[in-house]
């Protein structure tokens, strides 16, 4: 089990996603809340709220993607076998429609083959409330340790 999955299991939502910022702190910048973390999935969610505004008051692109790589990068570290590491090596994105509210992004790895190393594809969704706003495919880097 990874040591990321380990802490989110130990000190629960809340406490692992205050954690966060302090161990990456550009993902600080949209205040995200980890709300489900286990091997195939994560989910993140985050506030519309003045921060992550863009310039005709809906929520920044970059917003989106800073909680795409999140979700991705965190449900990578729990898939992938012992003895790997991963890195982000390339995202390609695609905005739906206006992200008009609070958002919440989902990494769906449950089609991902977690035993290959190399390049992986992981598929990401933002919404908000029931609605797609945003698609991602992150390209993580996975190789031995």
């Amino acid at each position: 089990m990874s040591q990321m999955l380990q802490m989110f299991q130990q000190a629960g939502a809340a406490q692992f996603s205050a954690m966060i910022g302090q161990v990456a702190p550009y993902f600080a910048s949209i205040a995200p809340q980890m709300v489900e973390l286990r091997p195939g999935y994560a989910e993140v969610r985050f506030a519309k709220r003045r921060e992550v505004l863009n310039h005709i008051g809906t929520v920044h692109a970059i917003a989106l993607c800073n909680a795409a790589e999140l979700a991705a990068g965190s449900m990578t570290d729990a898939s992938i076998p012992d003895g790997c590491r991963w890195i982000p090596k390339g995202m390609t994105v695609e905005y739906l429609t206006k992200a008009d509210g609070d958002i919440r992004t989902v990494a769906d790895g449950s089609k991902v083959d977690w035993d290959q190393t190399g390049d992986i594809k992981v598929p990401v969704m933002a919404y908000v409330g029931d609605k797609p706003v945003f698609r991602a495919e992150i390209t993580m880097y996975v190789s031995p340790a």
